[in-house]
């Protein structure tokens, strides 16, 4: 069922026993992928035209959903460009039975809205009325020059053969079952295959099941074609107590080709868990060729950027909890 109100779509549904992943809950990246698709709806009827994903940050992951929970999904624009709208959106689940549902994830959503030719096309603005749309407008302004520092220093950094860290790849053909309402690979299926990518590098330096907590700076810089070979990297270049850090990149390109562009990036940090499903100390991750302390220092930065945004508990949390080791020149 969905409530739509001119600038919030609001879909409930049942967590499915097909939504259960590696975690034994509902993963990060089926979460997302309801998030894109619940930002979307939000975007296509504020701005009467087809939108793409242009990027999603400050995921915070603070509780799992559990299948048969009943889920809720809020998409809110809270801000808009000249073709941009700036979504807030908030998942939360609970008892089907009755109760208040808990708030399991929030973050920010941008879509572009484009026309026929796929170049961006005005919208409307969102004028905030209430005193809670007022105040989600300021937050989401302050975001703004924040988020083009993120972008920069994530555009700035490269990265190469010569690092030392736990890395995996992951490689397969875009199936047409991923496709959007564009004909597109849609991006909660690439922030789905972002979270398992990070899962598999990160269980694998800790040797324990693992979870992501936060995902960050998720750009979208091309679309993605049904048909191309995809490529997700997954690298891990800091660890603080428990987190672990992992770059991820989605490279795809025609398979009767050699050539792979970058479609989308994001740092995601997964924690390590016990069989109860408790957060553990990992063994620090120690550089050792310049690559990886210029890895370890761009995630620093990073941090250090994030801590920057308003009301950004996690980023805070996770300056506060730093390995020694992470600490080190």
């Amino acid at each position: 069922m969905t409530e739509t109100a001119t600038n919030s779509v609001t879909l409930r549904f049942l967590a499915a026993p097909t939504d259960v992943g590696h975690s034994g809950s509902v993963d990060a990246g089926t979460v997302l992928e309801w998030v894109d698709k619940e930002a979307y709806a939000a975007a296509v009827g504020w701005s009467k035209s087809y939108c793409v994903t242009a990027y999603v940050g400050n995921i915070r992951f603070a509780d799992p959903v559990n299948v048969g929970d009943m889920v809720e999904v809020k998409a809110t624009i809270v801000y808009t460009g000249r073709s941009s709208m700036h979504i807030r959106t908030v998942v939360s689940s609970g008892d089907p039975k009755g109760g208040t549902p808990t708030m399991r994830s929030q973050c920010t959503v941008i879509f572009v809205a484009v026309g026929e030719d796929g170049k961006p096309i005005p919208v409307a603005p969102v004028e905030p009325a209430t005193a809670e749309e007022i105040e989600q407008h300021q937050d989401a302004v302050a975001r703004i020059k924040v988020r083009e520092q993120i972008v920069a220093a994530m555009k700035d950094q490269e990265y190469t053969d010569a690092g030392t860290a736990e890395r995996v790849v992951l490689r397969f053909m875009a199936a047409p079952t991923d496709v959007n309402w564009g004909g597109k690979v849609h991006g909660g299926i690439v922030m789905k295959w972002i979270d398992e990518a990070a899962y598999v590098c990160a269980s694998r330096y800790c040797g324990s099941d693992t979870v992501a907590v936060f995902s960050g700076g998720v750009r979208f810089y091309r679309p993605l074609l049904i048909g191309h070979v995809v490529e997700v990297e997954a690298r891990l270049v800091y660890t603080g107590i428990k987190g672990m850090h992992i770059a991820v990149h989605v490279r795809s390109g025609d398979p009767k080709g050699r050539e792979m562009n970058l479609t989308t990036y994001c740092l995601t940090v997964m924690v390590a868990r016990d069989d109860d499903g408790n957060s553990v100390p990992i063994q620090p991750w120690i550089p050792v060729t310049e690559e990886d302390r210029r890895l370890r220092d761009h995630a620093r930065e990073l941090l250090e950027i994030r801590a920057k945004m308003p009301r950004n508990m996690i980023a805070n949390h996770l300056m506060k909890t730093l390995s020694p080791a992470a600490k080190q020149p």
